[in-house]
Parts: structure tokens; sequence; C-alpha cells
């Protein structure tokens, strides 16, 4: 097949460029900058670059090509959807969108969640954002037979990514808590029921899914079937650290009176038991199966950050918000024991 990417270097999609390459596709690559072009891993992708946002630099590119598959991973806004539609209809048989598993609803009625789940989320404008993108998606469907494909990853991570219930982008800061002797906070009792997946096996489903008529019109999500709670995640990386995790249990609303931009994090996502039924994926990608648990995974990613200290940064000033959090809740406890 012929594949166009939209970005296809980040976190989640560097390990589907790489399988699709694996398996001999044709793929492109359309990115901002050309930091990745020398990457080992991606030899063999065509790379295009321009600015996605800016319709008049990809448009002279789509004049040339039409593709079996276009993905992009970098929709956040209904607006970003509406430009993908004028900008490749008819420029490919399949579109898939990257959306995410937090569209359902919070809090849940079943903490088993299929794609049937209601898509209500009160607490994080991301994920509303992301729903109303799906339901453009399904709207153009129905009106113009735009061939689109939803795929819902939930928390997602790979080489250079440390996955963790409450962090930034700059992920080292936990590693560098924990070998400090510094307490992690755990939101509530930690026995919150989490899936955390590789990327590799993400890319097995998203990988199957591509080309596949039955997925056109439809959504997926694409998740491990290993269930932890935020206990168990926190003793894993501690044990590919290789010190003992400080644990401080605190409460998701004390937790957002400090910091009220977690609510989407918390209250809309991570602090929410879920559990995802990938059955349907199942039927229409008989061969998935995720194969790298979480402890497997993790401590992989550590030694692979470890030789690359490049990677090892701290976000500073969201290791001081949960200082200040942690300090007060001792305080808190303090008095509540005098």
């Amino acid at each position: 097949m012929k594949i166009l990417m939209i970005g296809g270097t980040g976190n989640i999609s560097t390990a589907a460029s790489e399988l699709l390459l694996q398996q001999g596709h044709d793929l492109y690559l359309y990115c901002q900058n050309d930091g990745m072009q020398n990457n080992p891993r991606l030899e063999g992708a065509k790379f295009e670059y321009g600015d996605i946002f800016n319709e008049t630099d990809i448009l002279g590119f789509l004049d040339k090509h039409t593709f079996d598959v276009i993905v992009d991973w970098i929709v956040w806004e209904p607006d970003h959807v509406r430009r993908d539609i004028r900008q490749f209809s008819g420029k490919t048989s399949q579109y898939i969108l990257i959306s995410t598993a937090s569209v359902y609803q919070k809090p849940p009625q079943n903490y088993i969640v299929t794609e049937n789940t209601p898509r209500i989320n009160p607490h994080w404008q991301y994920s509303r954002n992301k729903t109303e993108c799906e339901n453009i998606l399904m709207e153009a469907y129905k009106k113009d037979g735009f061939p689109f494909t939803v795929v819902r990853p939930s928390l997602t991570y790979g080489d250079t990514w440390i996955p963790y219930v409450m962090g930034t982008g700059k992920s080292w800061g936990i590693v560098d808590r924990i070998r400090k002797g510094k307490k992690v906070i755990v939101p509530g009792d930690g026995t919150s029921l989490w899936t955390i997946t590789h990327n590799t096996d993400f890319a097995k489903g998203i990988v199957g899914l591509m080309g596949k008529q039955e997925a056109i019109g439809e959504a997926f999500h694409i998740t491990s079937d290993e269930v932890l709670t935020w206990g168990d995640v926190l003793k894993q990386i501690a044990e590919a650290v290789e010190v003992e995790a400080k644990p401080t249990h605190i409460s998701s609303e004390f937790i957002m009176a400090f910091m009220p931009d977690q609510e989407g994090n918390l209250l809309g996502d991570k602090a929410v038991s879920l559990v995802f039924d990938n059955s349907k994926l199942r039927r229409l990608v008989p061969d998935f199966k995720a194969t790298t648990s979480f402890r497997t995974g993790i401590a992989k990613t550590i030694a692979y950050m470890e030789a690359h200290p490049e990677l090892q940064v701290i976000d500073e000033p969201f290791e001081a918000e949960l200082d200040k959090v942690i300090a007060a809740h001792e305080y808190g406890m303090s008095l509540a024991k005098a």
C-alpha cells in the first residue's frame, strides 16, 4: 500500500511507521522539520516537509499523489478535521483519525469499555474536541462518503517517554524522584484499574486496520489487555529503576485544589477505572495481540533513556508543583494527628 502519515515520527506513531516499512509498504512522512530524516528506524520512508496547518504547503504535494491510506496524527481541534476533509477528499481510500480513548463517558456506567460506550467527558476539553472531530467525520461520511476510520489510543508509550498518572512530555522526573527518595503522588488509594499500551502493540492494531474496507465509517480503540493499578505501575517503574518508590496517596480533589489544570488528566481520564474490550478490533484484525507487558516495556524504556542523556529532561516547574501538593497534604495530615 501507498501510505501517507501526517507526523509519523512521534511517541506512538514511530512504531507504526517502523512496522509499515518492515512490511514493505510505500511510506511517506509529512513533517514540519527534518529532525527525524536520519533516524535509522525510519530508513526507507520518503520524507516531505511543510506546515500541515498551512493548506498551500501541502496542496502542491497532494497534486502529485493519491494514497491508499492517510493517517493524521496531529489533529486536535474540529477545524483540523474540516481542513483534512477539504484536502484529502478524492486523495485516499481511507483516512484515519487519531482520536483518544478519553472521549468515553466519565464517570463510566461500566468500567469495561467498548466502542459503544457513550462519549461524554465533562472534565476535559481535549476529549470533547476529539469527540467533535469524530462527529464531523461521521457527517462527511454520511453526506459525501468520505472514507474515515477513527482510532482511539489510550495511554501509549515507547522508548522515549515514561507513562504515569501525572506527568508531562518531559517524563524523566519520576525517575529522578524515585532515585532521590522523594515521595511520588498516587491519586486516591492507588487501586484504580488502568491499561497502558506499548507503541509496538498499538502499531499492530492500526496497521492491521489499514486497507480494510470493513473499517470504513467505524471507530476502534487499540489497547493492551493487561490491567494494572496505579500502585502496580509505580512499583514496576521503581523496579526498573532498581530503587524502592515512596508512594503518597492523595485524593484527586486535593491535587486539583493546587493544580486545577489536572482535572482533565485525573477526573477526565486516569483516576477513573477503565478496562478496554478489544473484541471489535480483533474481529477485523484477528492476529492482534498485545505481547509487551508493562514490566518488560518500561524496563526497555528506562534502559533506552539511560543510554540517551538528551532524553533525561525534568520539568522543574511541574516537579515544584508536585512538591507543593505533597507538602500541603503532609501538613494537613499532621494537623489531623495532633
